[in-house]
């Protein structure tokens, strides 16, 4: 009989909670096959199983657990069920066929042809078919209560109670804390995004063939943090206790919405990257958060914060310091308005930028001089180069 005890996730954690799992009781599992994901206040990590056998669960879904508790057995000296068919190593081979058509939507064939026919958005339908496929009735209904899920009651009262994940619970205590220790002041600025868009434009076929990577704001944006803060150091500072601590390298946290709650990796000495290093490493970091695959290391540290709530549609807003840091940058939805330029009424693409910064640790000159710098280093890409106007280097001034 093999004993799967709750693993050491980080020096720091001493408890957990079972967040799923993946195998049922009395299953019979593989070796390393994924039979349970368990969750700390900082990160989600998988239970492997270390023999095959049949799986006998100890302990239920929420239940929060210490270091080294019994989570579940496996007797591996059962006998192989008949049902359970053994994984062996597959060996690919090169074919010439056509790439399978890859759709999000599962639906019968009659109800796949009424979507398309009708053009109904296949997210606002509650499927009732087995495995979350949509049925016939399931669009049908849909399309008889227009602007409404499927599946509701309509005048419901009902409630849910629902335990707080120890994610969700960090989260919260550490936005509190944010709030309650920081002297933290939101500075607003806007960027006109009509160079960058361009060289997207232009370039974007170019680079995704080059780098194999699409080619993304965060690069943008990063880099221009990365020069601002080299400039202005007090914004890539922290405060412990009496001591201000300077950085001379920029690690800097990327705000990414994974399924358990906000998560923020941190992309190391991105002042030393190339545009392309830091897309690749920008898909990397949010791949593995949505797929909650994020190690404790990869999330640890960070020396400023970039926070993109545009992604959602927000067109403003004072983003939260991540403690211990001293700032963070929220970008937003970049949106056409109005702009007057050398006299004339023009129609630009508009981002607002806003900095919240420890005012403790930063003062208004140096937020407002960092934030300038970013917005000038956005409208002039070409200064993202070295930091410096071309023409200006070349005449030394």
């Amino acid at each position: 009989m093999i004993e799967i005890k709750v693993p050491t996730v980080g020096e720091s954690i001493n408890e957990v909670s079972l967040a799923k799992w993946v195998k049922k009781d009395g299953q019979w599992v593989e070796r390393d096959e994924v039979l349970a994901e368990i969750e700390s206040e900082k990160a989600t990590f998988e239970i492997n199983a270390e023999q095959a056998g049949i799986l006998k669960i100890i302990v239920q879904e929420g239940e929060t657990l210490a270091i080294g508790d019994l989570v579940c057995t496996i007797d591996d000296k059962a006998e192989r069920p008949a049902s359970a068919v053994e994984v062996k190593p597959v060996v690919a081979t090169k074919t010439e066929s056509a790439p399978a058509h890859k759709t999000d939507v599962k639906a019968s064939p009659v109800a796949a042809a009424i979507i398309a026919d009708k053009k109904v958005d296949a997210k606002s339908i509650s499927a009732s078919g087995s495995g979350g496929k949509i049925l016939k009735q399931d669009v049908i209904e849909a399309l008889a209560q227009p602007g409404r899920k499927t599946g509701t009651v309509l005048f419901s009262r009902e409630e849910r109670n629902e335990k707080m994940s120890p994610l969700r619970k960090t989260i919260s205590r550490r936005l509190v804390e944010a709030k309650n220790t920081t002297a933290m002041l939101t500075t607003f600025n806007e960027v006109d995004m009509g160079k960058i868009m361009e060289i997207r434009t232009q370039y974007k076929d170019k680079f995704k063939e080059a780098h194999s990577v699409n080619l993304g704001f965060m690069s943008f944006f990063t880099k221009a943090c990365a020069f601002a803060l080299q400039e202005w150091p007090a914004v890539n500072a922290y405060l412990n206790n009496d001591e201000l601590i300077y950085h001379n390298y920029c690690d800097i946290s990327i705000a990414v919405s994974a399924p358990k709650g906000l998560v923020v990796p941190v992309i190391r000495n991105s002042e030393s990257l190339s545009m392309a290093e830091i897309e690749k490493k920008v898909v990397e970091l949010a791949t593995k958060a949505r797929d909650n695959k994020l190690s404790l290391e990869e999330m640890q540290g960070g020396t400023f914060t970039i926070t993109n709530g545009g992604v959602f549609g927000s067109l403003m807003s004072t983003p939260i310091i991540n403690i211990p840091q001293s700032a963070i940058l929220g970008m937003h939805k970049i949106e056409e308005r109005a702009m007057v330029i050398k006299g004339q009424i023009v129609a630009r693409p508009m981002m607002y930028l806003a900095l919240s910064y420890d005012h403790r640790v930063i003062d208004g000159r140096e937020s407002v001089g960092f934030l300038v710098r970013v917005k000038e280093l956005l409208e002039n890409p070409a200064l993202l180069l070295f930091g410096k106007d071309p023409v200006k280097s070349l005449l030394e001034l």
